[in-house]
């Protein structure tokens, strides 16, 4: 339930009798450059996680928007996308919440560009960056002259001013309530607009470089460069991490220095006394780092990966063993589709072709799932 206790399936059933009026409301709100104001109220509910119940970071915020608020965006959004499609106004490098896009890609292209580096007998480096709550700190100004740069002017910047603003929200736990207050930075969590707007928010990060590759995936921020010296690689890495670190101290978003990973690739020697470094303090250099929901070694030989989600498939095929006596063929099937099957094809054009002994252990526990489906004992 929203904040008028509406669901979305009572709006599904009553659709054909409300389209007329809702079309109405819709095409209003664009021609007055309007965000209606009893869409911009949220209803927060805080979903435990684990560990202390009386400790509130252990709690997960769910931010619940009024339901024709969803209509309405998704029919914005989807201009908002053809205008910066057409005018090709995000980066290439932005894989994110964009049309024929997806993670793989993303993993492809930086594979690619670390694999050529090596190839070149180069010494190889990924920072993989980890931004605090970007999406809830976005400054609205910031965002708006951002907008207003890339041709979103007139009654479509009004209207996603209107959006903005005024927004409100409030905190829902069982029968009680807490007071509204108003949101002064973000883009609404659980909003379809929300991503699209944030790529527009960091597209200018592309323009803060001119030697690092930048691979993103919405905040997921992944940079990579490569030098036939480890001094200069070292020095330049350094010297431009600097200018991005300004360029996000500008822009009001906040780098997770403690979470932030640097990871050095290839068989080379490298000079640990010569570290990567972020406003004076060295950065954790790793061997093995989840990109992506991928687990990148720096020998890209994709056993840390494997052994991961070896791990995954043999807790669901735990379960798939549990209630075997219970369901039929199909039913086992569908479970397996749900739980096991996914893991396996992840990403799976982009770690599949790797060495057979390194997916033999995916083989197993592939057989061992046949062998429940179809209930048989050996």
């Amino acid at each position: 339930m929203d904040y008028h206790d509406i669901n979305m399936s009572v709006v599904k059933q009553v659709i054909l009798n409300i389209a007329s009026p809702l079309t109405y409301v819709c095409n209003l709100s664009f021609q007055s450059g309007c965000f209606p104001k009893k869409m911009k109220i949220a209803k927060v509910i805080p979903l435990y996680k684990s560990n202390d119940k009386h400790s509130f970071t252990n709690y997960r915020p769910i931010s619940l928007l009024p339901q024709f608020s969803k209509i309405l965006e998704k029919l914005f959004n989807s201009r908002l996308e053809k205008f910066l499609e057409k005018h090709q106004i995000i980066n290439v490098g932005q894989y994110g919440f964009r049309m024929q896009r997806t993670t793989s890609m993303a993993i492809i292209e930086a594979v690619e560009e670390i694999t050529n580096a090596l190839d070149k007998n180069k010494y190889a480096v990924g920072i993989f960056v980890d931004l605090k709550k970007a999406f809830d700190t976005i400054n609205h100004s910031i965002l708006l002259d951002k907008l207003e740069r890339y041709g979103i002017r007139g009654k479509a910047g009004n209207w996603l001013k209107s959006y903005l603003t005024g927004r409100e929200q409030y905190v829902s736990i069982g029968h009680y309530h807490s007071e509204k207050l108003v949101i002064t930075c973000g883009v609404p969590q659980g909003s379809v607009l929300g991503p699209k707007l944030f790529n527009v928010y960091i597209n200018d990060i592309f323009d803060v470089s001119q030697v690092l590759k930048l691979i993103l995936f919405a905040d997921d921020t992944n940079i990579f460069f490569s030098s036939d010296d480890y001094t200069d690689l070292v020095m330049t890495v350094n010297m431009e991490l600097k200018l991005i670190k300004k360029w996000m101290d500008i822009n009001k978003l906040s780098l997770n220095i403690n979470k932030t990973k640097a990871m050095f690739f290839g068989n080379l020697k490298y000079n640990i006394e010569l570290p990567i470094i972020i406003e004076g303090v060295p950065i954790d250099n790793v061997s093995e780092n989840k990109f992506l929901g991928v687990i990148i070694d720096n020998k890209i030989s994709w056993k840390p990966h494997v052994r991961h989600i070896k791990t995954k498939i043999s807790r669901s095929l735990v379960v798939l063993n549990k209630v075997k006596p219970y369901l039929d063929k199909d039913a086992l099937r569908t479970l397996y589709c749900t739980l096991v099957l996914p893991y396996f094809t992840y990403c799976v054009e982009v770690w599949g072709n790797t060495y057979k002994n390194t997916t033999n252990p995916l083989v197993t526990v592939q057989k061992r799932a046949l062998r429940i489906i179809h209930k048989v004992v050996i």
